[in-house]
């Protein structure tokens, strides 16, 4: 048999796969439409119909990722299959998703990994606008960064939570690669524009490359990229999403001062989030002021096995040198054993809020 006859037999093989992935997909969509009617029927008259739901989503991933044979990856397979799912979700329910805009960020790109590409985007000023979306029912979920692993918390969102009612109802996490983007030769950039925190995570990269050129920091990467399409001798640190919408070359790739940079964003909604068996839980905690406050607070953690993931301190906007506390662990407020768990912490706290519970990131 020939090359040609081989590539031949090869590709009719294909083609046929091809074929019974198609109506496998359009099967599943089916059953996606029949499964709006069933919640529909049994819906009680005057409550909202619940279509998404992230403990369930997390679940058919885990489940893709462990019985995964290859060759392809767990997490290439398991995106195939966010896609399909966003595409049959939308069948259902079209969501509109507000991120922190405007489109080209990374918070868009992070809203994108975790509902797929079939959602509606909506990109806002601020965090605080993201949650006043959310909260108004203009969009159903919001994306907010929260934490950076190389320049810590992003204080906004913490702020924001103690005001609002809204939940956490997932997280993702997001490695970010930083690229230095101009329309211009890379020699004749006078002025870089970039969000704080990205001019924070390419300082050194800066200081060996540009040591002289003016750094200035704007709302967002995507609006330095934006203003670097318009301004000669700009220049912006941006992601790759951003040098295709605004028509820039990325003229230096992977400025990051640290090669495992990453930024995780909740998910925020207005319904709390059932189960999925492998979960966290953020809350947020006000100690007495008094000495071993914190202590008694986190004892019950160390004492009953329950491992903590992160803990924040923000100042109390009831009094100067009042703080609250910011609390992520492992478990669902459901569990068993974190149930009184948080009772015995909310009796020991000046004020106690819980703020979701939510699948641990599956992507």
């Amino acid at each position: 048999m020939s090359e040609a006859e081989e590539l031949g037999a090869l590709r009719d093989q294909i083609d046929a796969i091809d074929q019974q992935i198609q109506q496998l997909i359009n099967e599943r969509a089916r059953c996606a439409q029949q499964v709006a009617e069933v919640k529909q029927k049994y819906c009680s008259p005057g409550d909202s119909v619940v279509f998404y739901r992230p403990e369930r989503e997390a679940q058919v991933l885990r489940k893709i990722m462990a019985r995964n044979q290859g060759p392809l990856g767990d997490e290439s397979m398991a995106r195939l299959f966010r896609e399909v799912m966003s595409q049959c979700l939308a069948l259902e329910e079209p969501l509109t998703v507000a991120y922190l805009g405007p489109e080209g960020t990374f918070t868009q790109q992070a809203a994108l990994k975790h509902f797929g590409h079939a959602v509606s985007c909506a990109g806002q000023i601020s965090i605080a606008d993201v949650f006043r979306e959310v909260e108004s029912g203009a969009a159903h979920f919001g994306v907010v960064p929260v934490e950076n692993s190389t320049e810590g918390v992003v204080t906004h969102t913490l702020d924001s939570f103690v005001e609002s009612n809204l939940l956490i109802c997932g997280e993702v996490t997001l490695r970010i690669h930083h690229h230095l983007l101009t329309s211009e030769p890379s020699a004749s950039v006078t002025r870089i524009y970039s969000h704080a925190q990205s001019l924070a995570q390419c300082r050194l990269w800066l200081d060996q490359n540009y040591p002289n050129v003016e750094r200035i920091a704007v709302a967002s990467n995507a609006e330095a990229a934006r203003r670097a399409s318009q301004e000669p001798g700009a220049a912006a640190i941006a992601s790759e999403a951003a040098a295709e919408l605004y028509a820039l070359k990325p003229v230096h790739a992977n400025i990051e001062d640290q090669p495992d940079n990453t930024t995780r964003f909740l998910i925020v909604g207005q319904q709390p989030t059932q189960s999925s068996g492998d979960d966290k839980t953020s809350i947020l905690v006000a100690s007495r002021n008094e000495p071993g406050a914190l202590y008694h607070v986190l004892e019950p953690f160390h004492r009953d096995g329950v491992s903590l993931t992160r803990i924040e301190t923000r100042p109390s906007r009831s009094g100067t040198w009042s703080y609250v506390f910011f609390i992520d662990f492992e478990g669902h407020r459901d569990d068993e054993r974190i149930v009184p768990l948080l009772a015995e912490i909310q009796s020991k706290a000046v004020d106690f809020k819980w703020l979701g519970s939510y699948p641990k990131a599956v992507l």
